[in-house]
């Protein structure tokens, strides 16, 4: 319960949370250390560290099994659970209390569904409600999809309205860059914006100027660290040196330990 609001209150600070997803309990304890004061997960990389695919519902049992793990870390986690891995109310509401017994903070709850469709707004709302009314204090990030998959951007604000009112937390627009963009849908809400960090996009500065409150990572850091390990087995196959100073092994040994 303290982690929970502690997660809230995170969310209207001085600057824009900077939320790093993690994929594995090391990746996660290590971001921690770093001194990142909340984690969340990326549903690409618990997936397909897994031998899963990402956003197509099947990694439930995954996703659950990597909270249990999380749960153990000193600071809030908030866990990307898709689309909810099911599409009743009443089952999606006990999956996240299960996650919100476990210790968990939040969730980010997207309404993509596959890579070429969205759900309808209502049952989207009806989900939020379900989770609200059964975990109240859990914080709940409703995702807009319109920007990510390409599709029904016209429907953006009426989306984080009807998201706003069925009793979510924070709104999370990934996909969307255009400052003007921004401005329109912070206002559009009065809930706290969660933007996708994008290398061309506003800088972090830019995005708190215009009003955004959180800024994640998304699957960046799980594929930097697939490129990291690649270049790394190359330079040792091509007797070069390796171009990453890697934590030692006592280090990261040592993020397992419970003091």
């Amino acid at each position: 319960m303290i982690k929970t609001k502690i997660f809230h209150e995170l969310h209207h600070g001085d600057r824009p949370l900077v939320l790093p997803n993690a994929w594995d309990f090391g990746s996660a304890a290590i971001l921690a250390a770093e001194g990142f004061p909340a984690i969340g997960t990326t549903s690409l990389g618990v997936a397909v560290a897994a031998g899963l695919p990402d956003g197509t519902g099947v990694a439930a049992e995954a996703t659950m099994a990597l909270a249990r793990l999380l749960a153990r870390l000193p600071v809030p986690v908030t866990v990307d659970i898709e689309g909810g891995f099911s599409e009743s109310p009443s089952a999606v509401a006990e999956y996240v209390a299960q996650l919100a017994e476990l210790g968990i903070a939040g969730v980010n709850l997207e309404d993509g569904r596959t890579e070429t469709a969205l759900a309808e707004p209502d049952h989207q709302s009806e989900l939020i409600a379900a989770i609200k009314a059964r975990s109240p204090e859990l914080f709940v990030n409703a995702r807009v999809d319109t920007y990510w998959l390409k599709l029904d951007t016209g429907t953006t604000s009426t989306r984080v309205e009807q998201y706003t009112a069925a009793g979510a937390d924070g709104i999370f627009v990934p996909g969307l860059t255009d400052p003007d963009e921004i401005s329109r849908i912070v206002a559009a809400t009065p809930l706290p914006l969660n933007i996708l960090y994008a290398p061309t996009g506003p800088s972090l500065a830019a995005l708190a100027d215009l009003g955004v409150r959180r800024v994640s990572t998304g699957s960046l850091l799980y594929r930097t660290a697939l490129a990291a390990a690649v270049d790394a087995a190359r330079a040792v196959r091509d007797d070069n040196p390796t171009p990453t100073e890697a934590p030692s092994y006592g280090r990261v040994q040592a993020l397992t330990d419970p003091a």
